[in-house]
């Protein structure tokens, strides 16, 4: 089992930027893959950013050239970066950790941004 906790969601103005945590307990080790994705009222979930063991980076189009993913494997922490933040960056954002075929998600942390 794998156990991830999200932190660092907010309330932000348009413009301003937030920084996500994921925290990842339990049987880290083999965990290919962790991932960010969020989900509007209404809306499907959607992948924003993903990380793989080794470092390589994708992004959802929407959040290109505004959002960082980066992972400490030393704090066994994933962060997200959210800069220039708009209103329809708004959702639930949950960590996700794929090991050994499974997948693993967090509860998610709420992020608003006002206009």
């Amino acid at each position: 089992q794998v156990q991830l906790v999200e932190s660092g969601g907010g309330l932000v103005q348009a413009g301003g930027s937030l920084r996500l945590s994921c925290a990842a307990s339990g049987n880290i080790f083999n965990i290919n893959y962790m991932a960010w994705y969020r989900q509007a009222p209404g809306n499907q979930r959607e992948m924003v950013a993903g990380i793989s063991s080794g470092g390589s980076t994708n992004y959802a189009t929407s959040v290109k050239g505004r959002f960082s993913i980066s992972r400490n494997n030393a704090k066994n922490t994933m962060y997200l970066q959210m800069d220039s933040l708009k209103p329809e960056d708004t959702g639930v954002y949950y960590c996700k950790a794929l090991r050994l075929g499974y997948d693993y998600w967090g509860q998610g942390t709420q992020v608003t941004v006002s206009s």
